[in-house]
């Protein structure tokens, strides 16, 4: 049996919450709590609340469903929520308030297939969603389940350890024989043999030979592997659906993959056909069905069949990463060091004006005349007069302006609604 290096935990850490992240369907917004005079968090239906630095949760009718008694809270993710006694003395509520984890552990995850990944004393052990413990904790890193197994270190001696998988009955269902692994997707999982890395099936043999410098997990069907430093496209069935030619994978979107081919970016389909082939300098991710282009240090936008929206003509500063990039409808371009916005059918809906301007976010964008900023709708209209020294896009109905050399926080009606100073409701200039 091979003997390893032990790998940093922190990327066993990641693994714990692989899959998980807010529920796209979560509605989430800021409040306004009088009680504290602060901005809390409200996740479908249950708000943050906080007195004398400490944290809980009530209802939206105003139910104290938790005392605020932690130290720190996370946002619900589903059913559950991290919270925290002390820095490292962390456990798990539900959502009728109820303590599914007592805070006894160093971290939590989320549930991930049924189980929650818990972490005492330095070593990684498991729950199930009502608090029972599955494995008790012993392994010095582990991942969440995935596909009914979890990844598991496991001491080989004093300074090595192997990386196999173990299934809910704690039983070693693949040895820990692996200089590294990652958790399974799509019934596959990356492992790591003599530096090179292959791919194994759920019963533990290897479909995919370690012979290769990356590959990527099994995502949709597809995935990714290196060899000599360049990468080629594999199906699900393990057939190379590309030459190796490409430089580097960079981003994947519903379209496709954004790929660089000889320094040149382009989008891949599933299929392993270049739908719009490796030709631009630059290239972003699709939004909104659309993808900001470069050639020539010129800027512009096309679409998903690779028809020029915008003509590649127009200047990128290189500050504003959302140019030419659709937000609620609009793209902010820039000319002639001025900025302006265009609509999804090409036409120049706000004047390219503005010696400053951000993308839209709640209906609204941050724009600067030169002097001051304000906020202007999608039609260009100035809804919040320019009076600001600095201005922040809208998130979840909040900004952050700086009035006067104070940073205070703002609402959609651009009503300062935290840290306001004695600032009146109504900016003045």
């Amino acid at each position: 049996m091979k003997k390893y290096l032990l790998l940093p935990l922190l990327l066993l850490l990641a693994w714990s919450s692989y899959g998980q992240g807010y529920d796209p369907s979560d509605s989430v917004r800021y409040v306004d709590d009088e009680s504290c005079g602060c901005e809390l968090v409200f996740v479908n239906g249950i708000q943050t609340t906080e007195h004398d630095g400490l944290y809980g949760f009530k209802l939206e009718d105003g139910t104290q469903i938790v005392p605020n008694q932690y130290m720190f809270v996370d946002k619900f993710h589903g059913n559950y929520c991290k919270v925290y006694t002390d820095y490292y003395q962390c456990g798990l509520i539900d959502r009728q308030g109820h303590v599914v984890l007592p805070c006894i552990y160093e971290d939590v995850s989320y549930p991930s297939d049924g189980a929650i990944l818990v972490v005492h004393d330095g070593l990684y052990g498991f729950t199930d969603t009502l608090g029972n413990i599955l494995i008790a904790c012993q392994y010095p890193a582990a991942s969440g389940f995935q596909d009914g197994m979890a990844v598991i270190a496991q001491h080989l001696d004093s300074f090595t350890v192997g990386y196999g998988y173990i299934n809910k009955q704690n039983q070693m269902v693949i040895p820990p024989q692996y200089q590294y692994a990652y958790p399974f997707n799509e019934g596959h999982a990356v492992v790591k043999q003599d530096d090179r890395f292959g791919m194994i099936d759920l019963s533990g043999k290897i479909v995919v030979p370690t012979k290769y410098e990356f590959i990527t997990p099994m995502f949709e069907g597809n995935y990714f592997a290196t060899y000599n430093g360049v990468i080629a496209m594999f199906d699900k069935k393990h057939k190379r659906i590309t030459d190796f030619i490409y430089d580097d994978i960079i981003s994947h979107c519903d379209e496709g993959y954004l790929v660089i081919r000889d320094g040149k970016y382009g989008f891949l389909n599933t299929k392993g056909k270049e739908f719009i082939a490796c030709q631009y300098d630059e290239a972003s991710n699709f939004y909104e069905g659309f993808a900001m282009v470069a050639k020539d240090k010129k800027y512009g936008i096309i679409d998903s069949h690779g028809k020029i929206l915008l003509p590649i003509e127009y200047q990128h500063s290189g500050f504003r990463s959302e140019a030419y990039i659709f937000y609620e409808g609009r793209a902010l371009v820039e000319k002639g060091g001025k900025y302006g916005y265009i609509d999804t059918k090409g036409n120049l809906v706000v004047p390219i004006q503005y010696t400053t301007a951000y993308r839209f976010s709640n209906g609204l964008a941050p724009v600067c005349n030169g002097l001051h900023y304000g906020y202007i709708d999608r039609d260009g209209k100035l809804v919040i007069p320019f009076v600001f020294d600095l201005a922040s896009p809208f998130k979840y109905g909040r900004s952050e302006v700086v009035y006067k050399g104070r940073t205070h926080h703002m609402n959609t009606n651009g009503e300062c609604v935290k840290d306001c100073y004695g600032t009146p409701k109504t900016w003045k200039k």
